[in-house]
């Protein structure tokens, strides 16, 4: 199956998010579509599979021109969507979800179970993956739940499939059975119009690339002809330099130490020190323990044993408030479900660790606040079109850029970030890690849990290894450590074997 989409626009009011755009998806094709958050990229998808209309233009498949009522519609006539955020529901099984709206029954109209468990189990196989399919899906990591997502299109026999993000919050093994997915059913003739912010990743896996900017199409061409820089200046108009600031090291005194941490099932014995001005990256396969040690720090999750000493003093911590009070952050890596509250408006977002010291006598000071909140969306360069709209419509990376705010608002001292670029376009990952720089040179201690192995030894002054709930080792990043080191620690190895 071929598409050709020509002359696209779109406008909401008086906001143009598209403009006379062109894209063309060959059969048999991986088709990489970049660009930075708001460039237009999921508005041009939505159109596609008629989620919401075009103002004007023409959509052709196999040279004939199609308007899809919506994505059902869409996928029925063999194109699917793979979202970003995860279309499930929570409480819900593994193959209940898999399944959902889609349940094979028998003769008599009684759900088909046993059929339906090894078609679930067939694709599983095909991707290298194991889940239990009567687990509730929301105990599962995100990664997890992005691999199922993935499972449910494969079993749509989907002749294009579009994927937005897909492997955010995967790990590299995950990733490499991915890859071979994908390789493997376009030898068989299905498309991929793949949507990634990771132009290594992009490298490897397209064969074409179209680039966004500002509602326009301002490059298609073969991945082949490009590289990494020119991909990211026809991204973001202009040469943003490194992907990765340079790093001076200037810790300072010790200010968390987590000593004999241990959580039944998760965790056990961990111990390391954070000192002021320090990036200690975290670094471990999902289901390591990586995220499982922060919430146990923040007090979201209980812990069996162990203590916190901050300053050198013991503190308890049992809840979040308790870590806010003791000048604790945390960027969680799920923004939309824990970071963020998305129908409450972008200041109200800001200011929510803060409110204490926004009230002048009992009610809060609107003139402070505003500029409370003014000064950190002019610092964090989030780009909104007011600070009272609802933080849900802001773009991914934007939405991240909120949640930083509210911390560095709040004065945090120890700032844990869990995968703190997810999902996020080029430009804002060099303006995050230029914050991170400057508030390391502020004397704020920084925990950074990433499965990007590139950013992690990019950014990381040392770097925490966890296996099956375990710490490898803390190893030295000034000391020319590799990717393949920090693997050979995440998989139960020990460097230089």
């Amino acid at each position: 199956m071929k598409i050709d989409m020509i002359g696209i626009s779109k406008s909401f009011g008086n906001n143009h998010v598209l403009r006379d755009v062109d894209f063309h998806l060959g059969s048999a094709e991986v088709h990489a579509l970049m660009g930075e958050n708001g460039a237009g990229k999921s508005t041009l998808m939505n159109i596609l599979t008629g989620l919401i209309n075009s103002d004007s233009g023409t959509i052709l498949v196999d040279d004939q021109e199609v308007h899809f009522n919506g994505p059902k519609d869409a996928e029925e006539h063999g194109i699917s969507f793979i979202h970003q955020e995860m279309n499930n529901f929570g409480e819900m099984t593994v193959l209940e979800n898999m399944f959902l709206n889609n349940e094979v029954k028998n003769k008599w109209g009684i759900v088909d179970e046993k059929t339906m468990r090894t078609a679930a189990l067939k694709i599983f196989k095909t991707l290298h993956i194991n889940y239990d399919l009567n687990e509730i899906i929301g105990n599962l990591s995100i990664g997890a739940q992005q691999m199922i997502e993935i499972s449910k299109a494969m079993m749509s026999d989907a002749k294009v499939i579009i994927m937005d993000e897909p492997t955010a919050a995967l790990t590299n093994s995950e990733i490499t059975s991915l890859f071979t997915t994908v390789n493997n059913l376009k030898a068989q003739g299905v498309s991929f119009i793949y949507i990634s912010h990771r132009v290594e990743e992009n490298m490897k896996i397209a064969d074409k690339i179209t680039i966004m900017r500002d509602g326009h199409t301002v490059d298609e061409s073969l991945i082949s002809d490009n590289s990494v820089e020119k991909i990211v200046t026809n991204m973001v108009g202009r040469d943003i330099g490194d992907f990765y600031p340079e790093r001076h090291v200037h810790a300072g005194k010790k200010v968390l130490s987590v000593s004999h941490f241990e959580s039944e099932g998760k965790f056990h014995d961990i111990n390391f020190t954070v000192e002021a001005g320090e990036i200690l990256g975290f670094s471990g396969l999902m289901g390591s323990g990586r995220t499982e040690v922060m919430r146990a720090i923040f007090g979201v999750d209980h812990r069996n044993a162990g203590d916190l000493l901050i300053n050198d003093k013991k503190v308890k911590i049992t809840s979040p408030s308790d870590a806010i009070q003791h000048g604790i952050g945390f960027v969680t890596e799920n923004r939309k479900d824990e970071g963020l509250i998305l129908d409450f408006s972008v200041s109200e977002n800001i200011i929510m660790p803060s409110l204490k010291d926004l009230v002048k006598k009992y009610f809060i000071d609107e003139k402070v606040k505003d500029d409370f909140v003014n000064l950190l969306v002019k610092r964090l360069t989030i780009k909104t079109e007011g600070t009272d709209i609802n933080a849900g419509s802001l773009s991914g990376g934007n939405q991240q850029k909120v949640v930083l705010a509210k911390w560095i608002g709040a004065g945090s001292n120890i700032l844990i970030l869990d995968e703190p670029t997810r999902g996020v376009d080029v430009g804002a990952k060099r303006e995050i890690y230029d914050l991170i720089n400057e508030l390391t040179d502020r004397g704020v201690a920084i925990i950074m849990v990433s499965s990007d192995l590139p950013e992690i030894l990019a950014m990381s002054d040392r770097i925490a290894v966890m296996y099956e709930g375990q710490m490898m080792a803390i190893v030295d990043n000034s000391h020319h450590v590799t990717e393949s080191d920090i693997m050979t620690l995440a998989t139960g190895g020990k460097m230089n074997d």
